[in-house]
């Protein structure tokens, strides 16, 4: 696991934490739990869009492109992190961006949450909502996304794998590694 980068306790306390990864890592269950664990407010990041829009992710990408998307994600990110801190579930692709990246390491302390390839494929074939995955093998796309987003996920404070057992023991482990221990 990857060391705590601001090693005060008290600090990170009022901070907001940022669950960053994959699709399918688990960053919305895990951050519902977390939330509750902490006593903090949760948001989902991407259910955050699409009220702000009025329209779905799907909708805004078809009809404004991803760089419209992009913008409007990061300022609804930007806007939940200038508020009380809270536990806060990102999608896969806004820590790709530069400037999000700097308003959560501005604002909150950023969560990678891992899981392998193997894990990752058989989560998300439980639920055919993820359309990025509806154009081709989803195996095969995850690990592509694998190959260029974890190099930037790794810039996380924090790195927390979720692989295997209950959300519960994850939770528990980004407890621990929040605490340092």
């Amino acid at each position: 696991m990857k060391p705590v980068l601001t090693p005060d306790t008290h600090q990170m306390q009022n901070r907001s934490i940022v669950l960053i990864g994959l699709m399918g890592v688990g960053k919305t269950t895990v951050g519902r739990r977390l939330a509750k664990a902490m006593g903090r407010p949760f948001a989902d990041a991407d259910e955050e869009i699409e009220k702000s829009a009025g329209q779905t992710i799907q909708d805004i990408f078809d009809h404004f492109g991803e760089k419209a998307f992009r913008d409007g994600e990061r300022k609804v990110i930007s806007r939940l992190l200038q508020g009380p801190p809270c536990v806060l579930a990102t999608g896969g692709g806004a820590y790709m961006e530069a400037k999000t990246r700097a308003e959560i390491s501005t604002h909150g302390t950023a969560i990678w949450l891992r899981a392998g390839l193997d894990e990752l494929v058989r989560r998300t074939a439980l639920r055919n909502t993820r359309p990025l995955l509806q154009k081709g093998d989803p195996k095969e796309i995850l690990d592509k996304l694998m190959c260029e987003r974890h190099p930037i996920y790794a810039q996380a404070d924090l790195v927390v794998d979720s692989d295997h057992g209950p959300h519960a023991n994850t939770v528990d482990a980004i407890l621990r590694a929040l605490a340092g221990t």
